[in-house]
């Protein structure tokens, strides 16, 4: 029965419409992180002076340490989106394709 199930769900379009989706999404998140670290990284090593000045005159926090928590919170962003895409979009489509195996 577990192997007419599993054939039923690998064969049936709604799933294969489903992994597009995610992949989809998560290509495209994975691809936005990317550019965040690498950006950082990238201005770390030819731009230093940028990040080294501090964020007013006044002030003694440099704009690289601001621009380092912009790279945190862009990270746990994408990842908010991800979880808030997977719990009312992946979901309620994986839950169908589960009934539609199940008869």
């Amino acid at each position: 029965m577990a192997k007419l199930s599993a054939s039923r769900i690998l064969n049936n379009p709604a799933y294969r419409q489903l992994i597009k989706k995610r992949d989809t999404l998560a290509w495209t998140l994975t691809a936005c992180v990317l550019v965040l670290y690498f950006g950082f990284v990238l201005m770390v090593a030819f731009a230093p002076e940028i990040l080294t000045h501090p964020i007013s005159d006044t002030s003694v926090i440099p704009v690289g340490m601001l621009v380092g928590v912009g790279v945190i919170l862009g990270s746990i962003v994408l990842t908010g989106i991800y979880v808030q895409q997977a719990n009312n979009r992946f979901d309620p489509m994986i839950e169908e394709i589960m009934r539609d195996a199940s008869k």
